[in-house]
């Protein structure tokens, strides 16, 4: 029995309340306007930006299309769930906000609303994932990982 966190089951729920059912839907744009956040593609590190009312995402298009949709992810977790900036903030509270953002990825990135219906046990999964949602392999991998985990981990408890 699969038992989502809380962070999970956040996502999921925000995703539902956008409308966003289907990988398909699954689309940058589309969420920064909803969310009135300005995306931007340049060659430049990937960043997210916040003044006032003001919310930006620049993310570096000299990388792979599935790095770039994962980078997005990564730096809307840091617009939705951080404050302040990083470069003014001591390390161990950086390293709890990239912590928590690169597990946002995972979660926003592949929903567990979306994965539902899918045989997860299929012999080519991961790849099959990663076409479905535009994102590279190895964070489906990592996703499946911690789903597996999850699992486990109940099973034992049980």
């Amino acid at each position: 029995m699969y038992s989502p966190t809380p962070l999970e089951s956040w996502v999921s729920h925000f995703y539902e309340k956008l409308g966003i059912s289907q990988p398909e839907s699954l689309n940058e744009q589309r969420i920064a306007r909803t969310l009135n956040i300005f995306l931007f593609y340049k060659e430049v590190p990937s960043m997210s930006y916040e003044l006032g009312r003001f919310r930006s995402i620049t993310i570096d298009k000299r990388l792979p299309l599935k790095v770039q949709r994962e980078h997005f992810y990564h730096e809307l977790c840091h617009i939705l769930r951080h404050a302040g900036r990083q470069i003014m903030m001591p390390e161990a509270f950086r390293e709890l906000q990239e912590w928590d953002a690169r597990n946002f990825t995972r979660y926003a990135a592949l929903p567990l609303h979306m994965l539902k219906d899918l045989n997860l046990r299929e012999p080519y999964i991961i790849d099959r994932l990663s076409d479905r949602f535009k994102v590279t392999p190895e964070l489906c991998e990592e996703r499946m990982r911690k789903i597996q985990n999850n699992i486990l981990s109940k099973r034992r408890m049980a």
